[in-house]
């Protein structure tokens, strides 16, 4: 069975010392494709040098990451946007607003965020959100791009079944990692009322490690134990997990 890691931060500098092994293991379990979610541009030449090392593993987005929308986040919009111009990409992002970090940049996060969507509308691209403590303003973004040319994945959905169903009704997918595992997660209490073809498998690796491996570094080897709960909230074998996940992972990001 195959699993795509539809969000994994493997450039990280967590896996400076083993990154070929943990790709390998990745691929021994499965895991054969890995997108690569964006920051900003300090870490593109990184995930260009993954791409051209592994071609048939990783597909990288192009994106500003809220978190790093700072004084400069214009400059960073205008390497995206020649970034684009200059070569393909399988999504914009990770992209949207975080107001656990920094509540301050509110604005300039909305700025940034709307005009990410624009952009990913304009290369017919899907969007790949990160949203903390900002569903509702992430949710008055949407509100104004929604359309027909507005879809993608809530990357690290971790809200309420009225949350996943408001982020579905924008043509998003669920992004479901590590947090599906938590006994505190909550999600897993809902979940079965969603269709299973509207979620994907995502780890967000180094980080959100599933049990057993919670609080330690995360990996895309750890996908199938996301695989494996999903099954059980479902009770449908992990195969078919795989099959409709990856299905609907290939749909969006056209990989």
């Amino acid at each position: 069975m195959n699993f795509i890691d539809t969000h994994s931060h493997l450039y990280s500098d967590q896996f400076d010392s083993d990154r070929d092994l943990i790709i390998e293991n990745a691929i021994n379990k499965g895991v054969t494709k890995i997108i690569l979610p964006a920051i900003d541009s300090s870490y593109t030449q990184k995930m260009y040098e993954l791409e051209q090392q592994y071609p048939d593993t990783f597909f990288l987005m192009m994106g500003l990451h809220p978190c790093d929308v700072k004084e400069n986040y214009l400059d960073e919009l205008l390497f995206i946007e020649n970034e684009l111009k200059s070569r393909k990409f399988c999504a914009i992002g990770e992209i949207g607003i975080d107001l656990f970090w920094d509540k301050t940049t509110l604005d300039i996060q909305k700025i940034a965020f709307q005009k990410q969507i624009q952009l990913a509308k304009q290369y017919k691209l899907p969007i790949n959100i990160h949203c903390r403590d900002a569903f509702e303003e992430v949710f008055k973004v949407l509100e104004l791009e929604k359309g027909d040319d507005l879809f993608g994945v809530f990357h690290c959905f971790s809200g309420t079944i009225e949350d996943a169903k408001r982020a579905i009704s924008y043509n998003l997918k669920l992004g479901i990692g590590g947090v599906v595992t938590f006994k505190n997660g909550k999600i897993d209490q809902f979940l079965n009322e969603i269709p299973i073809e509207h979620l994907v498998l995502e780890t967000d690796s180094p980080y959100l490690a599933p049990v057993p491996f919670r609080g330690k570094r995360n990996e895309s080897s750890y996908i199938p134990l996301i695989a494996e709960k999903l099954a059980s909230i479902y009770n449908i074998s992990v195969n078919e997990v795989a099959f409709i996940t990856t299905q609907t992972a290939q749909n969006i990001f056209k990989i």
